[in-house]
């Protein structure tokens, strides 16, 4: 297995210097001998990329299916280590993860948040992020400050020991992996009609501060003739950058606030809860905005293909009753994420053609 390179990249003045760069003068940045190496953004991932990586998240599940098939796999990265870094609340994506890690092999260490760390100490994020680095070949992160995860990578790759960051959520900026799952599950959902080429997707709720919906926004760029319809109260519309982004490679997208109007009209309805983690005041946001969530009633209005959506956790958005129906999508969703995430994975260590082998 070939070993990922140790070298340095491009250096810049600063951090700050180097944050304020569009991210598409940054993305090469994150790249060693042209393949990616940290995961910050969704902009990274082109079609040939998303088509392989989803390629090979189905020949990993595939293979973790017998027991013969997951001792090959867990014998893929026993010399590896990853750290799970989570500062912020999680279950899926930290479980997804670690699972992730296991089904290759790779020894895992975690830290749920700075109160256990030499950061009560008064040590710099910086710092802890480095002494991290010495002991671990990778790095995945959560945190509620946006662009931490691209500060970290920014930080390592100035040093002699750049090992590779995924960004397992950042603020309410950016969940690329999240977005990974997504396209993995809609290719997964849409595959007897065409797979998402031409498909029309609703996201609903909380656009403004829902990161999941804003990567997911960018990698259905890569997708031809794909309509995008962003349902929401006026207080959390989609923000202005990612209309813009879309313009610019012109995608559609409609903008509503009318929910029942676009049930008939999708082929996939992607719904997200009202992330008030990062009110001002979240014991004062307490507004449940019923006209946004998908209730029984409206199974009855959408097409027999559509496939329903959420990042989970839930909380009123989609009634529990819903859940019965084939087309709730959401925790096929889920453990998706695991088989895509031990995907991206095994792209980062240059695994994939160890697994591709066994079915050639």
């Amino acid at each position: 297995m070939e070993q990922i390179a140790e070298t340095t990249r491009q250096t810049y003045e600063g951090w700050d210097d180097f944050f304020a760069k569009p991210v598409d003068e940054k993305l090469d940045f994150f790249k060693i001998r042209g393949r990616i190496f940290d995961v910050i953004y969704a902009q990274q991932f082109d079609r040939e990329f998303l088509d392989e990586l989803c390629d090979l998240a189905d020949k990993i599940r595939l293979l973790a299916k017998t027991k013969m098939g997951a001792q090959k796999l867990s014998r893929l990265l026993p010399h590896k280590r990853a750290m799970l870094y989570f500062v912020q609340p999680s279950t899926r994506t930290f479980l997804s993860f670690q699972n992730a890690c296991f089904l290759l092999g790779l020894n895992v260490s975690e830290s749920r948040g700075t109160s256990t760390s030499s950061e009560v100490k008064g040590e710099s994020p910086e710092d802890t992020i480095r002494t991290f680095a010495s002991y671990v070949d990778l790095i995945i992160s959560r945190h509620p400050e946006a662009g931490f995860a691209e500060k970290t990578a920014w930080v390592l790759n100035q040093t002699e020991r750049p090992v590779p960051v995924l960004n397992g959520g950042s603020g309410p900026d950016q969940h690329p992996t999240q977005a990974l799952l997504d396209i993995y599950t809609l290719r997964r959902e849409f595959a007897s009609i065409g797979g998402i080429d031409g498909k029309r997707i609703a996201m609903v709720g909380d656009l403004k501060r829902g990161r999941t919906v804003r990567s997911l926004s960018y990698l259905l760029r890569n997708y031809k003739d794909v309509t995008i319809y962003y349902v929401a109260p006026e207080v959390f519309r989609m923000k202005e950058d990612i209309k813009v982004f879309l313009k610019r490679h012109a995608i559609p997208f409609h903008e509503t606030a009318d929910f029942e109007s676009v049930l008939p009209k999708v082929d996939a309805i992607y719904m997200t809860r009202i992330q008030n983690e990062y009110a001002a005041d979240p014991s004062r946001e307490t507004e449940t905005y019923p006209d946004f969530h998908f209730k029984k009633e409206h199974l009855a209005r959408i097409h027999a293909h559509c496939a329903i959506m959420h990042p989970l956790p839930r909380r009123y958005e989609i009634e529990v009753a819903v859940d019965k129906d084939p087309r709730a999508a959401y925790w096929r969703q889920e453990r998706n994420g695991m088989w895509i995430r031990a995907a991206l994975i095994a792209h980062v260590f240059r695994a994939e053609q160890e697994i591709l082998s066994e079915f050639a």
